[in-house]
């Protein structure tokens, strides 16, 4: 880490956003509400609940900086917890009562929904105004109808989260393919310790554990023919990928019904040592070390044949509402965020993956952080094989029929190929 490295500024809720719902793409809508340029402001930011109430003391220690260098604006802070957020969210922002600020994911199934129903204020202005230097990758999820209207925020990879102590223990070398995998978590079960953590209750993690199969079997490229249409959902590389975890479900390698466990449940049986891998995506490194009493790695999901890719892309944004009255102090606090100086600091505070370029050197960092940074780095670069997070790139429609569809793989309510069809019948509407 003695170099700069291109890196993504990760605003400070991004770690718990992604856990939000989603809706449907669409176009922007330019606010006409007045703005608040002059006199004492306060404006209304609403995030999801952080899963440790140390990330939560951080974002109320970062607001009273921005306050304190602020011309007079104050920032009421609302947080919810991230199963309600959707629903109170969509109600606020409709009837005018929304927050003024608030914490999101990116991409047509999310923001993209807002934009549609004319909810979310253009931001193409401010950008040229402050000169935000987001990377164009990252601006491309928050642009609908031509008009940028989100600061993306974070840079991820979903992978799996493994007890090094435990593998140890257990003589498991780390994974070289899907059969090494499999092979560990049978040892890992005849030993006492459930291999996997996975946890679906809440639905949303059923994306990342296609994203993180498929990607890996059908790489990149594989994961560009099917989000664009070219490789129908159908293929057999999908029905491999959901197999591969109903596979798993049916050697009775998850936790005893896993739909019924909530992510944070699922966290803790990790964290405790109970379970020994936690598929799961890269924003939840600093609270795996803060809780977790023993050496932890990262890995891809291996493929058949390899060591596999990990899913990466980007992940949540920060938004104003297009009812906001104190537009020019929104967007003072939006560029805030966006300074050098709140980069590095989220980097060196939050284990954040920063979205603009910051210095990054001279940061110590934990090996399971600077190995993070690398790879997310690759990421902004545009350099390395990633595969995608499947569910920050289609609609709504396709989204819940994922999550439905692997909570009845895991469950055993259905089959690899009844999914792969509805997934199809889904796409084809985002077309």
């Amino acid at each position: 880490m003695d170099a700069p490295k291109p890196l993504v500024l990760l605003a400070l809720t991004s770690m718990v956003v992604s856990l939000a719902g989603c809706f449907a793409g669409g176009s922007a809508e330019q606010s006409s509400a007045p703005q608040v340029s002059t006199g004492p402001v306060e404006i209304r930011y609403l995030i999801a609940q952080p899963e440790d109430t140390a990330d939560l003391n951080l974002i109320k220690e970062d607001i009273k900086q921005f306050e304190a260098q602020s011309n007079g604006v104050t920032v009421k802070l609302d947080v919810l917890p991230t199963e309600n957020l959707r629903t109170i969210l969509q109600t606020q922002l409709r009837s005018g009562s929304g927050p003024d600020v608030f914490a999101y994911d990116t991409g047509p199934g999310f923001a993209g929904a807002l934009a549609k129903a004319g909810l979310v204020h253009d931001l193409t202005p401010a950008y040229d105004k402050f000169d935000w230097p987001v990377y164009d990758f990252a601006k491309e999820r928050v642009t609908f109808d031509g008009k940028l209207v989100g600061v993306p925020s974070q840079v991820e990879e979903v992978g799996i989260f493994y007890n090094k102590d435990l593998f140890a223990e257990k003589g498991i070398g780390e994974p070289q393919n899907l059969g090494d995998l499999m092979s560990a978590a049978a040892t890992l079960k005849e030993g006492g310790v459930i291999p996997f953590s996975v946890n679906d209750k809440d639905a949303w993690p059923g994306g990342h554990l296609l994203s993180m199969a498929l990607s890996s079997e059908v790489g990149s490229d594989g994961m560009d023919k099917l989000i664009s249409g070219e490789t129908p959902w159908t293929d057999a590389s999908v029905v491999k990928a959901l197999q591969v975890w109903a596979d798993l479900a049916d050697q009775k390698l998850l936790p005893d019904s896993p739909t019924a466990i909530s992510y944070d449940n699922g966290n803790a049986l990790f964290y405790s040592g109970k379970a020994a891998m936690n598929p799961t995506g890269s924003w939840l490194a600093q609270d795996t070390e803060r809780n977790a009493k023993f050496e932890v790695g990262f890995i891809p999901f291996p493929s058949s044949t390899s060591k596999g890719i990990f899913s990466g892309g980007l992940g949540g944004g920060t938004f104003v509402s297009a009812n906001s009255q104190k537009l020019d102090a929104a967007e003072q606090f939006l560029d805030y965020q966006m300074s050098p100086e709140r980069g590095r600091w989220s980097v060196e505070k939050l284990q954040a993956i920063p979205a603009y370029p910051v210095d990054t050197s001279g940061i110590k960092a934990t090996p399971l952080f600077t190995q993070i940074l690398d790879d997310t780095a690759k990421i902004a670069e545009g350099s390395g094989d990633f595969g995608y997070n499947i569910d920050v790139l289609t609609n709504d429609a396709f989204n819940n029929a994922m999550w439905k569809g692997v909570q009845g793989i895991l469950s055993g309510q259905s089959t690899p190929e009844k999914v792969a069809e509805q997934l199809q019948k889904n796409f084809k509407k985002a077309s």
